[in-house]
């Protein structure tokens, strides 16, 4: 279940309804996949084989497709990173910049942790959201936001794009962003 943080006022959001009703404001798609559906061999697994990536994909294909009919999505990979991953300081870098991008940026936990960090409105300023297994969240087109692991460094997730190369991040200089 998702955590939010707003950053300014250091309040905390942790019930699923409050959850929900504030990123729905925020513009922020949120949802929750059934986690208990993942094989046993396939929890808090980080380093992934091509199989293991299919077993996924193919566990959660009704959601994923369902998802990807409503909003347009065309196709979908899995991410894995952890500390096994090579040249993760390298990776969460590029990952740890403010920046936007011409589609959505869709995630869909399956193993691990991770964070959004996302410009609300004026009054919010940037949150945090703390995403945990089963979460799935959507951060809208041209919205500010970046993306890194927790203290765990550790995650898997589905990934949904509208363009099939990908999404490209366009960085988004904001001297209001404090990490």
């Amino acid at each position: 279940m998702a955590h939010i943080r707003i950053r300014n006022t250091n309040e905390r959001i942790e019930n699923e309804d409050q959850v929900l009703e504030f990123l729905t404001k925020q513009n922020v798609l949120y949802e929750h996949w059934d986690a208990s559906k993942l094989p046993e061999h396939l929890h808090n697994k980080f380093t992934l084989s091509d199989d293991d990536k299919s077993a996924i994909l193919a566990t959660y294909d009704e959601e994923i497709r369902e998802i990807a009919g409503r909003r347009g999505y065309k196709v979908w990979d899995i991410v894995a990173l952890s500390e096994n991953t090579p040249n993760l300081p390298e990776i969460l870098k590029k990952f740890e910049q403010v920046h936007t991008h011409t589609e959505d940026e869709v995630r869909a936990i399956t193993a691990g942790r991770g964070i959004f960090i996302i410009k609300g409105d004026e009054e919010t300023g940037y949150f945090d959201v703390e995403l945990t297994v089963g979460d799935v969240i959507s951060v809208p087109e041209g919205q500010p936001h970046f993306f890194t692991l927790m203290d765990n460094k550790a995650i898997v997730a589905v990934r949904l794009f509208i363009e099939p190369a990908g999404w490209v991040a366009d960085p988004f200089e904001d001297p209001s962003f404090v990490k």
